[in-house]
């Protein structure tokens, strides 16, 4: 089967920089909601027999044209909402977004047991862990694929780390700027291999995505991750 998984459209939390994750959050800008309307376009030849989207406003909103094109329902799902920033929430200085992107890098790195600092905040096996029992359901569901409309350091990760014929630390490198992409095609049983990762093929260098525009958005930057050259 085929997981297309896509990034919401643009936030003013992403405009202006903010480590916003907690659902359900702000809605979509007025470019977030003429992304969105692209996105069934995007994806026109996916086999999309089913779409699923986080409990943040913004990635709700974000699967509606699709759903709508497709004559689909959006089945809501919280354990593919957005890595918890913890005590980073709505911060956007440079401690605290490094630390935000220095904790995925770690998880990249296989360092599974560091979390976000705080009570609200989570181990990379809690994340890898939550967006997997999504992936079971919808894998096991029987539809030839699947939209998941989610968040991009959680697509940006578990792509990364799941997919059998990446790199863990592949996401680091390649953002997903908002409603970017990313389709991979596989089982339960053989597991995942990405075909695509914002439009291009493997092998050529991911290409910023159609109606994205520049900002601050933390979620696009390089992820460090520890051993990296």
């Amino acid at each position: 089967m085929r997981l297309v998984l896509i990034r919401h459209g643009q936030t003013p939390s992403n405009v202006l920089g903010l480590l916003d994750t907690a659902p359900p959050g702000p809605g979509l800008t007025e470019l977030g909601i003429t992304q969105a309307a692209l996105v069934p376009d995007v994806v026109a030849g996916e086999p999309i027999q089913a779409i699923y989207a986080s409990t943040a406003t913004r990635a709700r909103q974000t699967a509606e044209p699709l759903a709508d094109r497709l004559g689909l329902s959006v089945n809501i799902r919280g354990d593919i909402r957005e890595i918890a920033a913890g005590d980073w929430e709505m911060l956007d200085d440079e401690h605290a977004v490094r630390g935000y992107l220095t904790l995925i890098g770690e998880w990249m790195a296989g360092r599974f047991d560091a979390r976000s600092p705080g009570s609200a905040g989570e181990s990379g096996h809690d994340v890898l862990q939550r967006f997997d029992r999504v992936v079971h359901e919808v894998a096991s569901s029987g539809v030839d694929g699947a939209a998941l409309v989610a968040h991009g350091a959680i697509n940006r990760l578990w792509a990364s780390v799941r997919a059998v014929n990446l790199p863990d630390d592949f996401g680091a490198e390649h953002a997903l700027r908002n409603t970017g992409v990313v389709v991979l095609e596989g089982d339960l049983v053989e597991g995942w291999t990405v075909v695509s990762w914002s439009g291009a093929e493997l092998d050529r260098e991911a290409a910023p995505d159609a109606a994205s525009a520049p900002d601050d958005d933390p979620f696009d930057e390089t992820i460090p991750v520890p051993g990296s050259p």
